[in-house]
């Protein structure tokens, strides 16, 4: 017999190595004379294909039970199965949804080698652009990649076709902070939502993530010396560790934050503590915490489980309230940045630190924007200091 065929028990069956993997197939019927030469000039036909690049896998054996572990999705599940256990529940959704929402019911049921460059090139253009942010496609697009990377793990000559696809970003908007004037407005428009009001006053002049004052406890507060520590964050109703190890900081409060946490004390100090699941940077670890939370929603008494409850809740009609210009609260925390920088006294090694950064650039890029209004008079500060009146 020729190399490529041989008899297992009473049936023919071939092989031959595809894409750097050996391959075996058995074909119908027995082993007869006539079936081990139909063999032989197939094991022929298919050496000649894949060496000009012409082999069709499913053309061949569209029984094989190979197609469906080449399938864009089998590789889709091994893929998931991975994020799930290296990312936080939070993180893993958004990982989730690009793929269970554009990638699978496009490509899914593909045969992984059989998917084109240009096919998807054309599916982006066409599909994706037309209808997703700039930002979004490019994230499909990164985990698709991330996708093919693992199926060339188990067939190394296969070719990538999402190389050379790229996605332009628009220039990233600026940082959108309040000023010193918006601020006082903010706070002194009536409310009864007291409990909201001292949470804003406190993460415009400490400035924590939403997430880390929604997750804020007594226990990591000490109004003697005028601390905070923040070690956990609520997102999408779950407790979890910082975003970084470098989040895990020890805030000295400036004068506005701490008195807005002794306001805050009147009302929730005394309360008994309650017991949470906090998941650890693992993402599998949860570990048991008693803690008395510092921020309450007015309206239910209960801690923030979302930044969208007090977003939609209170904090839009406020602002239209004050008459003050919409942004969301996360740009609380840019404030801060920012009326730090403008004060001409922090650095930003300074502000890098308190806000859980260990790069300044990240202060420069997404948070912090010179206020000139707010900042010191350096004309008249450079002209005394270098008697050039």
């Amino acid at each position: 017999m020729a190399e490529g065929v041989e008899v297992r028990g009473n049936r023919v069956r071939i092989y031959f190595r595809h894409e750097g993997e050996l391959c075996r197939e058995t074909l119908p019927g027995k082993a007869t004379p006539q079936n081990i030469a139909n063999a032989e000039r197939l094991v022929g036909i298919i050496n000649y294909e894949i060496d000009n690049g012409t082999f069709s896998y499913a053309r061949h054996f569209p029984d094989s039970p190979r197609l469906n572990s080449n399938t864009l999705g089998h590789y889709i599940d091994l893929w998931l199965g991975i994020k799930r256990n290296q990312m936080s529940a939070s993180g893993f959704r958004g990982y989730q949804s690009r793929v269970e929402n554009h990638i699978r019911p496009r490509w899914g049921n593909l045969q992984a080698d059989a998917i084109d460059h240009l096919d998807l090139q054309a599916w982006v253009q066409d599909e994706l652009m037309a209808k997703l942010h700039n930002k979004t496609v490019r994230e499909i697009i990164s985990n698709l990649r991330q996708i093919f990377r693992l199926y060339r793990t188990r067939n190394r000559s296969a070719h990538d076709p999402t190389d050379g696809i790229t996605v332009s970003l628009p220039d990233a908007d600026d940082p959108d902070p309040f000023t010193r004037e918006e601020i006082a407005t903010i706070l002194a428009t009536p409310t009864t939502r007291t409990h909201e009001l001292n949470m804003i006053e406190f993460m415009t002049w400490a400035g924590p993530r939403i997430s880390e004052a929604m997750a804020l406890a007594w226990e990591d507060v000490d109004l003697v010396a005028g601390t905070v520590t923040f070690r956990r964050a609520r997102v999408r109703s779950q407790y979890k560790v910082t975003k970084t190890r470098r989040s895990n900081r020890s805030v000295t409060l400036l004068a506005p934050a701490l008195r807005a946490l002794h306001a805050q004390a009147k009302l929730t100090r005394k309360l008994p503590p309650v017991e949470i699941l906090v998941t650890d940077r693992d993402n599998r670890t949860k570990k048991a915490q008693k803690v008395r939370f510092v921020f309450h929603n007015s309206v239910t008494g209960e801690p923030y489980s979302t930044s969208d409850t007090l977003r939609n809740g209170w904090w839009k009609p406020h602002l239209e309230k004050a008459g003050i210009r919409p942004r969301g609260p996360n740009q609380c925390r840019h404030t801060y940045a920012s009326q730090m920088l403008s004060s001409g006294i922090a650095t930003p090694e300074w502000i890098a630190d308190q806000m859980g950064h260990t790069s300044t650039a990240m202060i420069f890029k997404h948070y912090a924007k010179w206020i000139s209004k707010d900042g010191p008079d350096f004309v008249t500060l450079l002209n005394q200091a270098l008697h050039l009146s």
